[in-house]
């Protein structure tokens, strides 16, 4: 994934950071599908073109402890066999909420994917990479 953290995300750890206002951690981390053109839309924490349709669901995400900066998902994500077709996948986004809430980190896939109806995305361990630079 080629991306980056979001604004929204960007504010509350410098505002952490340097002391202006505290930030508490999500208990439980989601991965949301995007259609479209929807990074830009993401970056700025506006959750447009996410994936709807029968079957459809955010999936919880774990992440390894950080080293160097960078951290990968601990384990292989899989979202529900489509119950209709979802259209190409172009952009997930690391949620803070199963519904609705803020994304915190979004990205375009190197390789957009279709799902048709019985079709399964899955993210590898190790696949989903976030990396602070």
């Amino acid at each position: 994934m080629a991306g980056s953290a979001t604004d929204y995300l960007e504010n509350k750890l410098l505002g952490h950071a340097l002391g202006v206002a505290s930030y508490t951690m999500p208990t439980t981390l989601y991965v949301a599908l995007f259609t479209g053109s929807a990074l830009t839309n993401l970056e700025q924490n506006v959750l447009t073109d996410e994936v709807t349709g029968t079957g459809y669901a955010r999936t919880a995400v774990t992440f390894t402890a950080p080293t160097g900066g960078s951290t990968s998902n601990s384990a292989t994500v899989t979202f529900p066999a489509a119950g209709a077709d979802f259209g190409t996948i172009t952009a997930i986004a690391v949620t803070d909420q199963l519904t609705g809430g803020n994304a915190l980190f979004a990205g375009s896939l190197a390789a957009s994917k279709i799902i048709q109806t019985g079709d399964v995305f899955q993210i590898n361990a190790g696949n989903l990479t976030i990396t602070l630079a």
